[in-house]
């Protein structure tokens, strides 16, 4: 086959307008023998080095080093040319015409024939963006003018300029058109021709090769490929109907080009191309001139470094270590050698890498931070481990006393950006970017690009539209797709592809119902595709010139943004810095201010030994509900059982509490409680993990390890934990036999063996540092997170008024964690006031030994308005009636909204009248201050002041107040929380003795992407609880009109949402009834961007007497699993993590363990309190199946 170059192609980053995947697109190519092939994505440059590294990869192998393939030169296997399909409006800064209709653009194909082709698109791409963005970012023959030099220009589509002229018989202005663009390309513009079997095409071509022969202008044949194969026409439409929100049964019309009338946009072979343009050689030709044209590389690694300028014209090098030996002479009581010699070599480091401005230019910002109060935190990621950071200020922890290490951070064997992420109070982080654009020069810093993409559950909700399937069809089959394996796709779950994440329902489903394998099938295909750009939460980037000379931006509301995700633009050399929001800082700030206020007392956290034992006997007691990093259950119970008693246990706690090494806790705790039990492999481990009881739980062990035992070096080192993190097989066993026995290439390395180690011990310690390394954690970034748990710890354990009224304040949008705290409060025994006219302030203030509440935490109440009232009150003395409120406060911040609310929240409480008479007068009261005030500002009298009398005081109707029920319901309404009372508080203690309560989805976490994962529970397990209906609605199905039930449950904590099914709908309606006590029995549905369901199996009102309605229960734990026998006494052992869990929650309910094998049952000797923690522990190391809870009246 001959070769053929593709010139207009869109990826999947034209957005939802491109269905060709870039890591499918160069197969496809080399398989069509085409040496080349180019990338013209609709007015954005989104996927240039995504477009590169695919074809290096594809050249080299996945996940190749595409800054070492560029350096090398190397050849590529097909060679990518990048350009861009520009929208070239008459005027690109005028937004309208005269009729008031969005002005007319055309199309024009712009490829980069080199370095200054390349920096001219990023121009162009950007002030399309920057000056011309309207609905579309545009461009003019003006600006390209000014940026052409380097580029190619292909004259488009149908809806390029010429064929436009074309189509409208105006033969003049197209040949006026092709020669400006003659003119200002040279031999490098070319008229294009396309036949996708169009009719508007079958004109125009005629007319361009007619064009191309009178005006000497070349022709170029290319398909307007927007899908890879013909086959993916659909997959095009489908895109396309989700983009417009249609559907391809009731989508408009192709003619109007928003959609394709034809299947011929793929892309085509050379034999295909050949059949349309046969007849004219030449544009096939051209094709292959073009790419011999082109040929530019991305440059990685550019010096664009900011320059950071030091005071008094000193050299950086000499200022930073200036700083540096400041800072330790400062910090050290004594400056050994040992901090001496690591501070030298941090300092040699950094120099001699170039990153010497880099640490300056974070200094002077966090610097410049704590000048203004602007709280910072005291480090994050693996830059904790260095010394030069700590002496500086950068970051806060010793990195010595924790044996943190510098190359972890930096290392000149493995040459990356070093990367200080720094966290500031969430209130004031804008200030400090607002301060770097400053410093820097906005045109030299801009926020960073991320992209949404099309998620497996949004991509078959999407399809089903598209396909107008009804929604509960689509509710069906996402319903089935939980908490899955990140590593699974769709096709995964239904057993096309790894049958490890097989979804047994799901692929019945598949297998059965055409209409789900339909929607399936698409999905699939569409699946993890860009939808939308969007902004880095954190992310900024700092360049030492204009950003838009280096990097195509663009516009994402009103911000300003790379084309290039956070990683590509710092591979290309910009500096990346992440600021980012932390709330506990801001938690931390304001309850030191606080303390100070109310006490008198100064705390400075970074003046202070972290080791007081009552801190860690209130961690070691499970007390850190608002501690950081240690408030969720899991947590909770982990401490409890662990008791640290330094700072080392509280990293380690942080490094273990997560999925991967959850597994070794026992162990470790073990280790702490029973030091003869920790055994080591070999006598050189013991300096490494003796501070960890033999567990390896830090990648700086790791580290330490393969440097210790075979002679690496730490940078060499590093470089073994990233490999060894990713498992590859190959490179693991050749790295295995340089750990065993040295590296001949490097004499340093000596090998394990040689150091003494016996080969068995060696290989055996391989494999498990092996096992370790894929879940071992940063102890630089725990570290830093443990002095924030400890500072939260200890404002907790000396101060907890104070702590927990800023923690209250810094939440008080979000009822739920206002609920959770003053639950807290309650809970701990201490007082929470309700809201008062006469003492409530703006926010949750202290007031003695009890937390008031604010009225900013009332609904409909604006800050302006508390302030006008609070500044009344504050310069004419508290209120002493309704009516006295009323008549002082200035009317204009008074609105009946904010009275109604006022007064249903109890503020008014204190004049010792009804809510019910406040509600029925206060509009009355509102209306005559209004009246009064007019009458006063013209100088009417009223009768009053004629009578010199003055106005009434307060007078209400005799009326009842509402009944407790609607009292409460009302101040739930307002305040999101119940203050007064709480309408369950009569069946307190038997509520609690349930196993599960909302409570249980409090305690959450994050993965890597952001998605939730519930600690305590997991998806179908059984769930018994018992609350207060509320909410209660039928549901009518749209599949099959069914009756389905839906309510909330109240309990102590906060609300359930309760889903009965229509098969069990008839059965249990009749007990569905609003303001009634009941127990629920369910399953728990917990899917992944969903909010948690009981789906009820059923529903049990409780007795009239609500007190023994729950006290004759009788509880037993069922428990499934091997039971081996001893084969001396032949009686059951249970292993002893089980055991330890059971000793650690004593109480009254039965354990019967059911052999998996025999499934003979034992009943244990001893029983338990089944709780949330209870259950969390046991499925650290049981699978929720074989986990039972069964409740039985007596």
């Amino acid at each position: 086959m001959k070769p053929f170059v593709h010139l207009h192609l869109h990826t999947e980053y034209s957005l939802l307008d491109g269905a060709i995947r870039l890591d499918e697109l160069f197969q496809r190519c080399y398989e069509l023998n085409m040496p080349a092939v180019a990338m013209t994505d609709h007015g954005n440059m989104f996927a240039a080095c995504k477009f590169d590294a695919a074809a290096v990869n594809f050249t080299e192998g996945d996940s190749s080093d595409v800054e070492a393939f560029h350096k090398a030169n190397k050849k590529y296997k097909v060679k990518p040319i990048l350009g861009c399909e520009f929208y070239v409006a008459e005027n690109m800064h005028i937004k309208e015409t005269k009729s008031g209709k969005m002005p007319k653009f055309n199309h024009l194909v712009l490829l980069a024939k080199n370095n200054v082709g390349y920096s001219n698109l990023v121009k162009l791409n950007s002030l399309a963006y920057a000056e011309g963005l309207y609905y579309k970012p545009r461009i003019d023959h003006k600006l390209l003018k000014d940026h052409c030099d380097g580029l190619v220009a292909l004259s488009a589509c149908i809806a390029g300029a010429i064929p436009q002229a074309i189509l409208e018989g105006d033969l003049e202005k197209a040949q006026k058109i092709a020669l400006m663009y003659k003119d200002m390309f040279g031999d490098d513009f070319y008229l294009e021709l396309q036949n996708h079997f169009i009719d508007k095409q079958a004109i125009v071509n005629p007319q361009l090769i007619e064009l191309g022969r009178k005006l000497n202008i070349k022709l170029v044949a290319t398909n307007d490929c927007h899908y890879l194969r013909k086959e993916d026409a659909e997959m095009q439409s489908v895109l396309q109907c989700i983009a417009f929100r249609e559907t391809l049964n009731n989508r408009s019309s192709a003619e109007d080009g928003d959609y394709f009338p034809t299947s011929e946009f793929y892309l085509k072979s050379y034999d295909e191309m050949h059949k349309l343009f046969g007849h004219i050689e030449e544009a096939l030709e051209n094709t292959l001139e073009i790419a011999e044209k082109c040929d530019m590389r991305l440059s990685y690694r550019k010096e664009l470094l900011p320059n950071y300028i030091p005071p008094d014209k000193k050299e950086p090098y000499e200022y930073l270590r200036e700083l540096t030996y400041e800072g330790i002479n400062k910090k050290y009581k004594e400056v050994t050698q040992e901090i001496i010699d690591r501070a030298e070599y941090e300092l040699d480091v950094i120099n001699r890498l170039g990153f010497v401005e880099y640490y300056l230019i974070v200094w002077d910002f966090i610097n410049y931070a704590e000048k203004q109060g602007i709280p910072v935190g005291p480090g994050r990621g693996s830059g904790v481990g260095s010394i030069v950071a700590y002496a500086t200020g950068i970051t806060k922890v010793e990195p010595l006393k924790y044996g943190l290490l510098f190359e972890r951070f930096l290392n000149e064997e493995r040459v990356s950006m070093p990367d200080f992420d720094v966290d500031f109070c969430f209130e004031r982080r804008g200030e400090v970017i607002d301060y770097v654009v400053r410093k820097y020069g906005a045109r030299n810093v801009s926020q960073i690009i991320t992209f949404g993409t099309l998620a497996m559950k949004a991509a078959i909700k999407d399809v089903a539209r598209v396909y107008g399937e009804p929604y509960s069809l689509a509710d069906r089959i996402t319903k089935l797709i939980g908490m899955i394996d990140k590593k699974a796709k769709l096709i995964d779950l239904v057993g096309r592809g790894n049958n490890d994440f097989v979804i047994p329902e799901l692929k019945a489903m598949y297998d059965n119902e055409p209409a789900v394998q339909r929607i399936i099938d698409m999905a699939t295909r569409i699946e993890g595709m860009p939808r939308q750009t969007g902004m880095h939460a954190a992310g900024v980037v700092i360049c030492k010139d204009v950003i838009s000379d280096h990097v195509p931006l663009q516009m994402s509301g009103t911000d300003i943004t790379t084309q290039f995700d956070m990683l590509e633009v710092e591979k290309l050399g910009l500096l990346k810095m992440d600021f980012l929001g932390l709330r506990t800082l801001t938690d931390i700030s304001k309850a030191v201010e606080l303390v100070k206020q109310t006490k008198g007392i100064d705390i400075d956290f970074y003046d202070m030994e972290y080791d007081d034992p009552n801190v860690y006997k209130l961690i070691g007691e499970g007390d850190t509900h608002a501690v950081f990093q240690l408030e969720g259950e899991g947590m909770k119970n982990f401490m409890r059982h662990l008791k640290p008693t330094c700072l080392e246990d509280v990293i380690a706690g942080i490094s273990i509490f997560r999925p991967g090494p959850m597994k070794f806790k026992d162990q470790y705790i073990e280790g702490k409680n029973n030091p003869e039990s920790v055994k080591y492999d070999h006598p050189l481990l013991e300096s490494i993990l003796k501070v960890t009881y033999g567990v390896i739980v830090y990648q700086e062990q790791v580290m330490q390890i393969v440097r210790k035992l075979a002679g690496y070096s730490l940078g060499r080192a590093d470089i073994v934990r990233r490999m060894m993190s990713k498992k590859k097989e190959s490179e693991m066993k050749k790295e295995q036999k340089i750990f065993l026995y040295g590296d001949p290439n490097d004499p340093s390395i000596t090998g394990a063996v040689k150091n003494g180690v016996p080969e068995d011990v060696a290989i055996n310690i391989f494999n498990k540092i092996l096992d370790f390394a894929a879940y071992a954690f940063n102890k630089s970034h725990a570290a830093a997170y443990a002095y924030l748990a400890y500072q939260t710890a200890y404002l907790k354990c000396y101060h907890k008024i104070e702590y927990i009224t800023a923690v209250l304040n810094n939440r008080i949008t979000n009822i739920d964690e206002i609920r959770n705290y003053l639950l807290y409060l309650k809970e701990s025994g201490i007082d929470v006031l309700p809201p008062d006219i006469n003492h409530s302030q703006v926010m949750f203030s202290v007031e003695g030994g009890a937390v008031r509440i604010g009225l900013a935490a009332i609904k409909n109440v604006g800050v302006k308005a508390i302030e006008s009232i609070i500044n009344e009150r504050e310069q004419n003395g508290k209120f002493v009636s309704f009516n006295d409120f009323i008549k002082r406060v200035d009317s204009s911040a008074l609105n009946k909204k904010l009275l109604e609310s006022l007064i249903l929240a109890g503020a008014f409480d204190c004049f010792k009248a009804y809510r019910s008479q406040l509600m029925s007068v206060y509009e009355s009261l509102v209306d005559r201050a209004s009246q009064e005030k007019m009458m006063k500002e013209t100088g009417q009298m009223s009768l009053f002041d004629m009578m010199g009398q003055s106005a009434p005081s307060d007078e209400f109707p005799n009326i009842d107040e509402y009944s407790l029920k609607d009292k409460l319901a009302k101040e739930k309404e307002v305040l999101g929380v119940y203050v007064t009372a709480h309408p369950l508080d009569e069946y307190r203690e038997k509520l609690s003795a349930f196993g599960f309560s909302s409570r249980a989805l409090e305690d959450t976490t994050l993965d890597e992407e952001g998605n939730i994962h519930y600690v305590a529970v997991t998806d179908r397990m059984k769930v018994e609880c018992g609350g207060l209906i509320v909410d209660a609605r039928k549901i009518i199905t749209k599949r099959n009109n069914q009756e389905m039930g839906a309510f909330k449950l109240e309990d102590l904590y906060g609300t359930l949402d309760i889903m009965v099914g229509s098969r069990n709908y008839q059965q249990l309606k009749s007990r569905i009834i609003p303001d009634t006590v009941v127990t629920v029995k369910g399953s728990l549905s917990v899917r992944e961007g969903e909010t948690p369901v009981i789906w009820a199996d059923d529903i049990i009102p409780w007795t009239e007497d609500p007190h023994t309605a729950q006290a004759n229960v009788l509880k037993k734990l069922y428990l499934r699993m091997d039971v081996p026998i001893n084969p001396q006494t032949k009686e059951p052992e249970f292993p002893d993590k089980l055991m330890n869990i059971i000793y650690a929650h004593m109480g009254a309910s039965p354990i019967i363990v059911m052999d998996a094998k025999t499934r003979k049952t034992y009943q244990l000797p001893v029983t338990v309190n089944v709780e949330n923690g209870l259950l969390v522990e046991l499925l650290a190391v049981l699978p929720s199946e074989d986990i039972r809870l069964v409740t039985k009246n007596l």
